[in-house]
């Protein structure tokens, strides 16, 4: 067994590692992650780690992307170079993940790449959340816990007291997160087909299934540049659904994400989680609604430390 749990984060989310020590009843571990003047990162741990079970929690999230990706690699490097017991990579959201694979000649395949860069820092579990490439696991040697947000969301959707609903898949791709949402509120399926002619930019073409007269609920890993998102919206609209919410887990929001959203009256509410802070973005789009998975996390991060099952928190 392991010695003390400590929770260790970077600059990328620590409103999140906060929340997550609150539900663990535990204090964040003092690291130091700052930049040196010539942009080099510099990375130091505040207290001693040996044999303990760290975990870092280091979302590789925008606008930083790849500074938080190689906070979270030294963090790791000082960790293992400290002597800790065990080291955990907490990675809600991981970037690169929808460059999983090759889709031209002489292109890297960067999902495998980050996940080699964070197994040589000396994770020796990983922890993510709605992976966009289930199979992203696979790059991995060590275990990968890859965790579902639908629990986390349930509340908020039940909270809409809505009977009427129809849950929408915005591609063929989302189908079986689609399929988990409606299980569980016991709701139909539909589908929305799409035709995309080049990256971030989608067109929505027909629905498959009946939306009309119901309260349309489309849900997606993720929102980035909300052009699939807002085009999706219209369509259910013309296909009668009286009201559109959006559910994503993961809030990228580039570019001209929030004046889309805001632009469009298609869309009533976009439920998404904290796997990134969202920062003024709040403020700019009313339409936002945040659920936490401070909670999952620290029971994941709970019972990987007490040895206890990690499944049951899939259910």
């Amino acid at each position: 067994m392991f010695s003390d749990l400590k929770i260790v984060t970077g600059s990328s989310n620590p409103e999140l590692a906060r929340s997550i020590c609150d539900h663990l009843g535990c204090q964040l571990t003092p690291t130091l992650a700052t930049t040196f003047s010539d942009g080099e990162l510099r990375i130091e741990i505040g207290d001693n780690v040996r044999e303990d079970d760290v975990f870092v929690v280091q979302p590789t999230c925008p606008p930083e992307v790849n500074r938080n990706f190689m906070q979270l690699c030294l963090m790791m490097d000082a960790l293992k170079r400290a002597s800790a017991g065990r080291i955990t990579a907490v990675i809600p959201y991981y970037a690169y993940a929808r460059q999983d694979r090759k889709v031209s000649p002489r292109a890297p395949i960067s999902a495998k790449m980050v996940a080699d860069f964070i197994s040589v820092a000396g994770a020796d579990r990983v922890v993510t959340i709605d992976l966009h490439a289930g199979q992203i696991q696979g790059f991995f040697n060590c275990p990968v816990d890859n965790l579902f947000a639908v629990p986390v969301m349930m509340d908020s959707l039940r909270d809409l007291h809505e009977d009427n609903i129809v849950i929408v898949s915005p591609d063929a791709g989302g189908v079986e997160r689609a399929r988990a949402y409606a299980k569980r509120l016991n709701a139909p399926l539909a589908i929305v087909d799409k035709r995309r002619d080049k990256p971030n930019q989608a067109q929505a073409m027909h629905v498959i299934g009946d939306v009309e007269g119901r309260v349309a609920i489309v849900v997606d890993d993720m929102i980035d540049t909300a052009g699939t998102l807002c085009a999706g919206a219209e369509v259910l609209l013309n296909y009668g659904a009286t009201r559109i919410i959006a559910c994503a887990t993961h809030p990228v929001l580039s570019g001209p994400a929030i004046d889309r959203i805001n632009a469009t009256d298609a869309l009533s509410q976009v439920i998404v989680t904290d796997t990134i802070p969202l920062g003024d973005k709040l403020e700019r789009c009313p339409k936002l609604k945040v659920a936490s998975v401070a909670a999952l996390l620290g029971k994941t991060i709970h019972n990987i430390h007490t040895g206890s099952s990690v499944s049951v928190l899939f259910v």
